[in-house]
Order: C-alpha cells, then structure tokens, then sequence
C-alpha cells in the first residue's frame, strides 16, 4: 500500500493503494509531495486542515489535490504528512466530505519542482480486493 510515481507523456501520475478511501486519498496526496520533492525536511512546518465537498468520490480526490496544490501557492509551502477521513456527507444530499490535515513545509526550505494541475485524464478511483487504487495524472 502507498503510491507509486508514473512517467505520463509530458505529466506525472501518481498509482496509489489503500486499505480505505481515507489511506488512499492520503497516498495520492503523498505522491503528489513526491511529484513536487524529492526530500521533505522533517519536523519542519505547521499543520494546517483542509474540509472539501465534492458531488461524487472522483470529484472530491480531484478538488482534495486541487486544495492541496492552491494552498501550496497560497500559504508558500509544501503540503506534507497527509491525513485524511473520507465520508458521504450526513446531510443527505449525496455529496462526499473529505476532512484532512497536512504539514506546511515552508518553499524556502525546500527545493521543489512545479506542479501546475491536477486533471481528470485517465483518473481512477475503483475498490479492489485489498482495498482502494487511485490514479491521478498531474499536469507539471
């Protein structure tokens, strides 16, 4: 279980696993890290706490990364240390709730390459036997 970066054309994707939707949406996101540094200081930063709504569960893994890629640019660092809790919504309406925390390593402290976009192309989101599979292609 964990994620693993793939050569996409002039992208990256990240192909990750977990036992829950919760493990797998925090896979993705740790890819996404991956995508971005090759080396994460430890210890270093704050966390912070993203709540994102979305009407399906594709929906909600593309706007979690998206959140993810607009507070790096936003607050100045790199999202690390990924935790996430994956629900239906309880008010009924069929949307899905994604509750997660990351650290912010400061840019400054780290070298980091740009990740423009998360996109739909080819994104996958299925159970498996073991669990959950994702893939999710990032445009850099």
């Amino acid at each position: 279980m964990g994620y693993q970066l793939r050569e996409h054309t002039a992208d990256v994707a990240v192909e990750a696993s977990g036992g829950t939707l919760d493990a797998v949406f925090a896979a993705v996101a740790d890819g996404l890290t991956a995508a971005m540094c090759d080396e994460v200081p430890a210890g270093e930063g704050d966390r912070f706490d993203l709540d994102v709504r979305a009407e399906n569960r594709e929906a909600l893994l593309f706007d979690y990364l998206d959140e993810l890629i607009y507070e790096r640019d936003v607050r100045g660092v790199l999202p690390v240390d990924h935790e996430a809790s994956v629900s239906e919504a309880d008010d009924g309406d069929g949307e899905w709730l994604c509750e997660a925390t990351a650290r912010g390593v400061p840019l400054s402290a780290v070298d980091a390459r740009d990740v423009k976009a998360v996109t739909y192309s080819e994104m996958a989101l299925e159970p498996t036997d073991e669990g959950w599979r994702a893939y999710v292609v990032f445009d850099v």
